[in-house]
């Protein structure tokens, strides 16, 4: 095997592994977000901070952009817990007060968003598609690159 072959094995078996990664970081999240919706417990939390970062921009790509929410509220057992939050509303602001949802067995875990299973649902699977479909792309793409070789083989000196 050359190192042209392992560099096509290789390449798309990290994206393999990156995108099977990414699939289960969103499943555990949605259904973590999921069970706090439903069994967690609720507690005020108070905005610390809210900030945006922003990622692209570089030559044409677009430019996007990310809300974070620092909150902090304290559990029933009298725990208090700092949570940092991406995509939270717009129109939270610093010193308002919310409803945060959390599991007792991982505060930090917490959430502001408003129970919305249907949005949750539509999200994850959308995100599910996309991981699916990257996946997907990645093991064509070494399955494509084994017939080449296994045909190249019968052609060489």
């Amino acid at each position: 095997m050359g190192l042209m072959e392992v560099f096509f094995y290789a390449l798309p078996g990290i994206l393999v592994v990156f995108g099977v990664l990414g699939l289960v970081r969103t499943l555990k999240r949605s259904s973590e977000i999921s069970r706090a919706w439903r069994h967690g417990r609720t507690a005020e939390a108070r905005c610390l901070r809210s900030y945006a970062t922003t990622s692209g921009g570089g030559g044409d790509t677009s430019v996007t952009t990310t809300l974070h929410h620092v909150f902090e509220f304290t559990t029933a057992e009298g725990r208090t817990v700092r949570i940092d939050e991406r995509n939270g509303r717009s129109t939270v602001v610093e010193g308002d007060f919310v409803t945060v949802y959390y599991l007792p067995e991982n505060p930090e875990g917490a959430t502001a968003q408003p129970p919305a299973q249907g949005k949750l649902a539509v999200g994850t699977g959308c995100t599910v598609a996309f991981f699916a479909v990257f996946i997907g792309f990645a093991l064509v793409f070494m399955g494509v690159a084994h017939l080449f070789f296994s045909v190249a083989d019968g052609f060489g000196p």
